[in-house]
């Protein structure tokens, strides 16, 4: 799946991986049951309902997408250990290369994979950043979140939104 990036961006959205729809279209969050695209528009990142077709018009807007691993999987239960590890890697040099201004995770499983660490990880700004971004975790927008209400996920896209206005 190719990254959708460039250098400077206002965001760079990170998922855990692709899963074999978005595979199948090569476009990032393409599963119909994924809120992505419509919680980037309602939250206020885009002017409109992007669809995952035009996701390269995103850096128009200074938005981007990657991944922590790239291998597509069914879900993040067939993610090993060293895909993570290859990709925290791989993501934390491609954070060096582009800079970014802001890092946003989307759901927090894709921040504990880059990050290494277990525990309780709240949504919204975190105190760490990466070089010169600054960091937050939004809830992954997968029809498979039962943690999470639409109208939650949101509030707290909303919120990462007006931060960086």
């Amino acid at each position: 799946m190719p990254d959708v990036i460039a250098h400077e961006l206002d965001v760079l959205f990170v998922g855990i991986n692709p899963g074999f729809a978005s595979a199948r279209a090569g476009h990032h969050f393409a599963n119909p049951a994924n809120g992505f695209w419509r919680l980037l528009h309602e939250s206020g990142f885009t002017p409109r309902r992007f669809v995952p077709s035009e996701q390269r018009e995103l850096l128009t807007l200074g938005i981007g997408i990657t991944n922590v691993v790239s291998r597509v999987t069914a879900g993040v239960k067939d993610v090993t250990r060293e895909d993570f590890a290859e990709g925290r890697l791989a993501l934390a040099q491609k954070i060096a290369h582009w800079k970014p201004k802001s890092v946003v995770f989307v759901g927090v499983t894709a921040y504990r994979a880059f990050r290494g660490t277990r525990g309780p990880i709240a949504c919204g700004e975190q105190a760490e950043g990466l070089g010169r971004a600054r960091v937050f975790v939004l809830p992954n927008p997968s029809g498979r979140n039962a943690h999470y209400s639409y109208a939650d996920m949101l509030e707290l896209y909303r919120g990462v939104a007006r931060a960086l206005e």
